[in-house]
């Protein structure tokens, strides 16, 4: 009875997977602050991930296995460089405020 409660098809993982992606998407659209837009963009990134382990596991597929490691790779370094352009914003203007970096640029 038990094993019968905890069987998981690909369904299920790629919904969780569809749900973080538009949880990311909808942040990244909403949020003003730069810091919550970046973790917002990663949440996209784990739900891209999710599918890619989804799939190589029903399809007993090793090379997307390799594939994913190299996409969290890609991952951890796009979310060093965008804080890297953050840093180098805040120095020139001290707010992660999106609409008030957007108001001092205009004027």
């Amino acid at each position: 009875m038990m094993n019968e409660a905890l069987n998981l098809t690909l369904y299920h993982y790629l919904f969780l997977a569809l749900a973080l992606f538009f949880i990311g998407l909808w942040g990244a659209i909403v949020v003003k602050n730069i810091i919550k837009m970046l973790i917002c963009i990663e949440f996209m990134l784990t739900g891209i991930n999710l599918n890619f382990i989804a799939f190589s596991r029903y399809a007993d597929n090793t090379d997307a296995n390799t594939f994913v490691l190299f996409y969290t790779a890609i991952g951890a370094i796009e979310l060093a460089v965008a804080l890297y352009i953050f840093y180098l914003m805040y120095k020139k203007n001290p707010t992660p405020d999106t609409e008030e970096l957007n108001k001092r640029e205009n004027k």
